[in-house]
């Protein structure tokens, strides 16, 4: 009689966005003395490329991170920094047709050494490289014994050339020359906050023998990533009970369900129809407390409505107060697994901090979806680039802009700006917004809007950068297919190539939310 097996306790997976906050407190423990990588620069690097990012889980613990991309042999031969080649540490320069595998991080629990994780990371590397054809594997290791020796060798080249002729010991060279690894040079300031290193690094190569010559495209392009997307113009009315309101928001949830579509958004500030129930005007500070009255009846029925309707739906945005009394502007994002996200509009108006007394929010997350991360940018966040740069970095392909602008002008700020972020970011933007008015309800007097969905301007696309728009001031239902194969394209072989082409020698962006 055969006894049962035992579960196994070590494994390698590729990473998870439930890993996250696991592998930072990882790198957090390796590398005491540096930056940890933020949970943002985890998603992106998740996003960028799934296949190239491994855990180890000892014991349900995981004790080994691997992160890499794919690169072009151009870039992964001439010199570069740890900053420029990862596009700030998101992984943002990966380039789906790369024929090289860029080896960006690795670390193992020092209090698992024994387990030969570091080894087992590799092996996951190099059998990537064979199942994908790539020419192999590139990175710049570190050289901890250099600042330990500089006086006999002030020069980092003579120091590695000692240790390529075993004349030196260095642990991690060494690591790497065992494994099959060959220094090709040093990269001069790689990583300056590598002291031990003293900022530089081995520029390390493995060639791949089982690699051939491929010609065409290449497999990332091969099959056709199609979302389809609905943006509802929507009529403000006055309804007899919140309902009515529901019901008339289930209408458009319907119909665009019954297109298949896989998200519909809503405009900003559309739950300001329920103020219409209230027998006068009310205030600002009562028109907040009437819809914070509203918000766990909305939440639970806009949630529901997503899982029966199987689509994932942007909720506009929705005044509340929260339960430290700020008052925030809040998209709630409602997907068709049942789960529930919340972003808050950065930047609220002149007129809404004046008037509402609206708070700015604190972070801006890309929201993972089953259909790829995406970000939410409320109506004047479109206008400021920073947020929808941070949400492509995290791996967005689409920005939802939900918006409520009373006259032209204002709605061509949006317009154009968000015409911007798709350019800048090589990502498709989705516009919604409000239309006709509603007397006695404050922000909701007038309302002008051509609500749209905008792509990148280059050739996969639409020759004006428009996928489709809806006629103006009229409610209305727009639908496009979206491919995000084509975003890849343009994002390595395009005219331009905006994400890939920033200078990350010269500028970057640095959040104060460590996110």
């Amino acid at each position: 009689m055969t006894k049962p097996s035992k579960p196994a306790v070590l494994s390698i997976r590729n990473a998870k966005l439930a890993d996250v906050n696991a592998i930072s407190a990882l790198v957090a423990k390796v590398y005491k003395d540096m930056p940890a990588y933020t949970p943002g620069m985890l998603r992106g690097q998740i996003a960028a490329f799934p296949d190239g990012q491994f855990v180890v889980e000892y014991a349900d613990e995981i004790v080994g991170y691997a992160a890499g991309f794919r690169i072009d042999e151009k870039t992964a031969m001439a010199p570069h920094t740890w900053t420029q080649i990862t596009g700030g540490g998101y992984a943002a320069r990966h380039d789906p047709v790369g024929d090289w595998f860029y080896g960006m991080e690795v670390c193992v629990d020092p209090d698992r050494r024994r387990l030969r994780i570091g080894q087992r990371l590799y092996d996951a590397r190099r059998d990537l490289c064979e199942a994908e054809n790539l020419r192999g594997i590139v990175f710049g290791g570190r050289m901890p014994g250099l600042a330990r020796r500089k006086a006999a060798y002030p020069d980092a080249r003579e120091y590695l050339d000692a240790v390529t002729a075993r004349k030196l010991n260095d642990p991690v060279i060494g690591f790497h020359m065992r494994s099959g690894f060959e220094p090709i040079g040093v990269l001069e300031n790689y990583l300056t906050s590598d002291t031990a290193s003293m900022g530089h690094a081995a520029h390390m190569v493995w060639r791949n023998p089982y690699y051939t010559e491929t010609h065409g495209r290449g497999a990332a392009f091969a099959v056709k990533e199609t979302v389809r997307v609905a943006t509802v113009q929507l009529q403000a009315r006055k309804v007899a009970s919140f309902e009515e309101f529901i019901a008339n928001i289930e209408y458009f949830v319907d119909v665009t369900s019954d297109y298949r579509s896989d998200f519909v958004v809503f405009p900003e500030l559309f739950t300001l129809q329920l103020l219409s129930l209230e027998s006068k005007k009310l205030s600002p500070v009562e028109s907040i407390e009437a819809l914070t009255r509203y918000t766990p009846r909305f939440v639970e029925a806009m949630r529901k409505m997503a899982v029966e309707y199987n689509i994932n739906i942007i909720g506009g945005s929705h005044p509340t107060q929260t339960d430290d009394g700020d008052i925030q502007n809040v998209a709630y994002v409602f997907l068709r697994d049942g789960s529930v996200h919340e972003q808050e509009k950065i930047h609220p108006t002149p007129n809404e901090r004046h008037w509402w007394n609206i708070k700015g929010g604190d972070r801006v997350h890309a929201i993972p979806t089953d259909c790829g991360p995406i970000g939410v940018l409320i109506c004047y966040d479109s206008e400021f680039p920073e947020l929808a740069r941070r949400l492509v970095d995290e791996g967005a392909r689409l920005l939802f802009v939900p918006f409520c602008t009373d006259n032209r002008q204002g709605y061509l700020r949006v317009r154009y700006c968000s015409q911007a972020r798709a350019i800048e970011n090589q990502c498709y933007v989705i516009l919604s917004g409000n239309v006709g008015n509603l007397p006695n309800v404050e922000n909701m007097d007038i309302q002008y809007a051509q609500s749209c969905i905008l792509t990148p301007c280059d050739f996969p696309f639409a020759r004006d950068g428009v996928a489709a728009e809806a006629s103006e001031n009229v409610e209305t239902v727009t639908v496009a297919d979206l491919d995000l194969s084509d975003l890849a394209w343009a994002k390595s072989q395009g005219t331009v190539r905006n994400l890939r082409d920033r200078r990350f020698d010269l500028y970057k962006t640095v959040w104060t939310d460590g996110g």
